[in-house]
């Protein structure tokens, strides 16, 4: 029972992960849009660069998510065959976990680390060292 809720513990931690990366990008983009200033703060933008470029040198280097592994080995060490059973749990590993060929998800990885990094680029963030007004796109 206790490895069942570690998983799935594990598992929330990895959506909350994907959501902060995807919705990240996407909040970013939106913010330079509307003007919102705390899309060009520098540690934010800096750590969200950070965990997805994270993702995308795994996936080169073939590494697997140390999160993904930490949950398959609490379920079986469960008994579970790698798959939740509870309804929210197994949606959410449905949705985390699509049936497509490595090279898919590579190409994924980093297509959207470049995107994330084309928007680091073209809507810079305030850096922390420096003062005055920054250059708004």
């Amino acid at each position: 029972m206790l490895y069942r809720l570690l998983a799935d513990v594990i598992m929330a931690i990895h959506l909350v992960y994907v959501l902060l990366v995807v919705g990240g990008l996407a909040a970013i983009l939106l913010g330079v849009w509307r003007g919102w200033s705390w899309v060009r703060n520098f540690w934010i933008r800096t750590i969200h660069l950070l965990m997805i470029g994270v993702v995308a040198v795994q996936a080169i280097l073939g590494v697997p998510c140390p999160l993904t592994v930490w949950e398959y080995e609490l379920r079986m060490a469960a008994g579970d065959e790698g798959r939740p059973g509870a309804f929210v749990p197994r949606l959410i590993h449905t949705l985390l976990f699509l049936e497509l060929p490595r090279w898919v998800f590579t190409v994924g990885y980093v297509g959207f680390g470049a995107a994330v990094f084309l928007a680091f680029v073209l809507a810079p963030p305030r850096w922390p060292w420096t003062t005055g007004e920054e250059v708004r796109l």
